[in-house]
């Protein structure tokens, strides 16, 4: 998809915009897990999300090969469209955004803020989806998909802050949503030469890729209600699941108790707060913790963008319900 001149070009535009997010070795996670660990933070960038960088190098390429284009449209439920937000309105792009009736209000209020078009439309991200692109074709603009190289090439550029960093990780898991956050971090370990085992992290109740890692074909799912929204696809996308069977070694299937679980672990062991996504990392390796002792182990903070109303019911209030079990 791309070659390491290429990546580290992408590197420069991106870091142009944004300073290279932290990657943290914080000893209350280590006893935690029983083993060292590192944090990357994505929840550090300009919109609290990793995908704010593959929004920087497609705008960047539209805008040099493309200035005449109308506009960019994409549907999200909110961090692939905040990160276009952002990046149309740094070069002066006009952005569409489609989002599910029901979807985050604060990364709602987040995309409008950032400059962009914000329609609601339909019940899940992929109703949404096909409306975008219905859009796309009636106005003539640049219909902006989940996975494209450019987007794989842009959040590549965290996984090659991290490896060099880092280079002795010796396992890394990576939550999947649409698949370009794994996709970089595959490529650009196998650019390194590294020799990092790669896990992903699904919901339980949104498991498209995991279904379709096991069957070697691309497997739909009829629902995803996980809380965890950045994890919320049915349909994977081809090309992403063609680099996740070649260059992962399986797929962790977490419940929203344990990503609520891993969310309090964050906040009490690091003072961060992790979205749902942005949390599967932690518990996908707290699951596997038995299996971990005495290796370097990688967690990708993927986003820390959660609404206070849902911390509050998902996180908060099952801690309380925890404290009460245990009085």
């Amino acid at each position: 998809m791309f070659n390491l001149s290429q990546l580290e070009h992408a590197q420069q535009i991106v870091h142009a915009a944004m300073p290279p997010t932290a990657a943290h070795a914080w000893p209350l996670l280590a006893e935690r897990l029983g083993t060292n660990v590192v944090v990357k933070h994505e929840n550090h960038s300009p919109t609290g999300a990793f995908k704010v960088r593959g929004g920087l190098i497609y705008l960047e390429r539209l805008k040099r090969e493309r200035p005449g284009t109308a506009g960019i449209i994409s549907a999200t439920t909110g961090n692939h469209g905040q990160s276009l937000a952002f990046a149309a309105s740094r070069y002066g792009v006009p952005a569409t955004i489609y989002v599910p009736l029901g979807n985050s209000v604060e990364k709602n209020r987040a995309m409008r803020a950032f400059g962009a078009n914000l329609v609601e439309h339909g019940t899940d991200f992929q109703i949404a989806r096909e409306e975008a692109g219905r859009r796309a074709v009636r106005d003539g603009l640049e219909l902006v998909p989940s996975f494209h190289p450019d987007l794989v090439l842009g959040v590549a550029t965290y996984a090659l802050e991290l490896f060099r960093a880092a280079s002795d990780l010796e396992i890394l898991y990576v939550p999947i949503g649409q698949g370009s956050g794994i996709s970089g971090c595959i490529l650009a370990r196998d650019l390194l030469g590294l020799k990092t085992e790669i896990v992903g992290v699904q919901s339980t109740e949104a498991p498209s890729y995991a279904l379709s890692f096991a069957a070697g074909t691309v497997v739909k799912t009829n629902s995803s209600n996980t809380r965890a929204d950045g994890m919320a696809t049915r349909v994977p996308d081809e090309d992403a699941l063609a680099i996740i069977r070649k260059g992962a070694s399986r797929i962790v299937q977490v419940t929203d108790a344990e990503i609520a679980l891993a969310m309090r672990a964050y906040w009490t062991d690091t003072h961060n707060l992790a979205e749902g996504a942005g949390a599967a990392s932690l518990a996908a390796a707290l699951q596997e913790k038995a299996k971990l002792r005495g290796k370097r182990v990688g967690l990708i903070l993927s986003g820390g963008n959660i609404d206070f109303e849902l911390f509050r019911t998902w996180v908060m209030a099952d801690a309380v319900a925890e404290r009460v079990m245990m009085a």
